[in-house]
């Protein structure tokens, strides 16, 4: 199966933890769609009114380093991010994503090879990732194929339940 993400590129820093793109302040909040609307508070104030279903967020190294909070991932994969490409993350929240459904690519150098608003076609099956905005390619680590049926079937819970 090709897996095919396409969007518009958000481009991050290293070590934006999850208190940046989730603020401890409304842990409080259980309403998926509201905390939803609090995504990249602490990183970036403009992404909330910017970003789009399908958009893709590109970072540096130690994407979502910091504490266990599930509300990052939850903030992402509810608004519709539709993939996260890192030359590295932070492994808690690597694993909250992929559990959610929410790609994850260790993809080293991508963000060299984009800046905010270029046009990226991200291949989740292959890994291979190009700047439609220029022409430039890179390639992201395949996953298993076992984290590719968690993706699949849109997180880990849908699968187990698919599969019963």
């Amino acid at each position: 199966m090709n897996y095919i993400i396409r969007g518009k590129v958000f481009v991050y820093g290293a070590n934006i933890d999850t208190d940046q793109i989730y603020p401890g302040r409304y842990l409080d909040l259980t309403d998926p769609e509201i905390i939803a609307q609090h995504a990249m508070e602490g990183a970036d104030s403009s992404f909330i009114k910017e970003v789009n279903a399908g958009d893709i967020i590109i970072a540096d190294t130690n994407f979502g380093c910091g504490s266990s909070r599930e509300h990052a991932a939850v903030a992402l994969k509810t608004l519709g991010v539709g993939a996260i490409l890192a030359d590295s993350f932070g492994r808690i929240f690597y694993r909250n994503a992929i559990n959610l459904g929410l790609p994850l690519l260790i993809c080293p150098g991508i963000a060299a090879i984009v800046k905010r608003g270029d046009r990226v076609n991200v291949n989740i099956s292959t890994g291979e990732a190009i700047n439609d905005t220029t022409g430039l390619r890179v390639q992201a680590q395949p996953f298993s194929n076992y984290v590719m049926r968690i993706l699949e079937n849109g997180g880990i819970k849908s699968m187990i339940k698919n599969n019963l």
